[in-house]
């Protein structure tokens, strides 16, 4: 799946709200920090790590590409 966004970065939180496989930002925390997330194939345990163009957030089997 591709997530397109306006601005140069976007929050690991927020893109996985924006992307909608979390329902809000507690569960996004919950599963950032319980290690269920990973950036560029490497885990990734902080909210607010900054996400932008062309990474790659796996999560629950999903892939979800940031695009400008």
């Amino acid at each position: 799946m591709e997530v397109k966004i306006k601005d140069e970065f976007i929050k690991l939180g927020q893109l996985l709200k924006l992307a909608g496989v979390v329902e809000d930002g507690v569960e996004a925390k919950y599963v950032i920090q319980d290690g269920l997330v990973l950036v560029n194939g490497e885990r990734e345990e902080r909210r607010g790590k900054k996400i932008y163009e062309n990474d790659v957030v796996s999560f629950r089997g999903e892939e979800i590409k940031v695009i400008r």
